[in-house]
């Protein structure tokens, strides 16, 4: 049976050599085709997100399976400036509590199709107090573009995440539309 651990802070920094060969792996396929030096890059980006929240997927032996991390954006973040098309300032307006960016989520191939994904991101978003979870993602990856409308995410608009980037979407999730409801109060 496939495990998938909640990490935060220390946590995540321990098993970063778990998230750094799922990343390669995944990632040095279509339609992204990252290279070793992609891979570095986003390494060092990632050691320098002390505030990383993250989930990782493993089998009995130990051996990763999958990954998903993100972070809180914060007031000063870029992320909407990004977009190919102006969003209204009241989606836009961030806080550093209010919107949780899901960075990566990602799952080996020989385990997909198994539900890992999904168990992933529920337990990544199951313990968020945001309000919503903002993401990119490929449109040439069908599979998770298929998997995030599933989940409740709509499209908001197109970005190009980085310079040279092809177009992603841009999908956002409203977590009180997933989240059950608060059990009634006591007597």
């Amino acid at each position: 049976m496939i495990s998938i651990d909640r990490l935060d802070g220390a946590a995540v920094t321990a098993a970063e050599d778990a998230f750094r060969l799922i990343y390669a792996e995944v990632f040095a396929g279509p339609p992204y085709y990252e290279t070793e030096a992609d891979v570095a890059a986003a390494f060092d980006r990632f050691r320098l997100q002390t505030a990383l929240v993250a989930a990782l997927a493993t089998a009995p032996d130990g051996e990763p399976v999958g990954m998903a991390y993100g972070w809180r954006l914060g007031p000063r973040t870029d992320w909407w400036d990004r977009l190919t098309r102006p969003v209204p300032d009241d989606m836009r307006r961030e806080d550093g509590r209010r919107t949780f960016g899901l960075m990566e989520l990602a799952v080996r191939a020989r385990w997909r199709r198994q539900g890992v994904a999904r168990r992933l991101h529920e337990a990544l978003v199951g313990g968020l107090d945001t309000e919503r979870v903002l993401l990119n993602v490929h449109p040439g990856n069908l599979a998770a573009v298929t998997a995030y409308r599933s989940w409740g995410y709509t499209k908001v608009g197109d970005a190009h995440p980085w310079p040279g980037a092809p177009p992603h979407e841009v999908m956002l999730l409203a977590l009180d539309a997933v989240r059950p409801p608060a059990p009634p109060a006591g007597p």
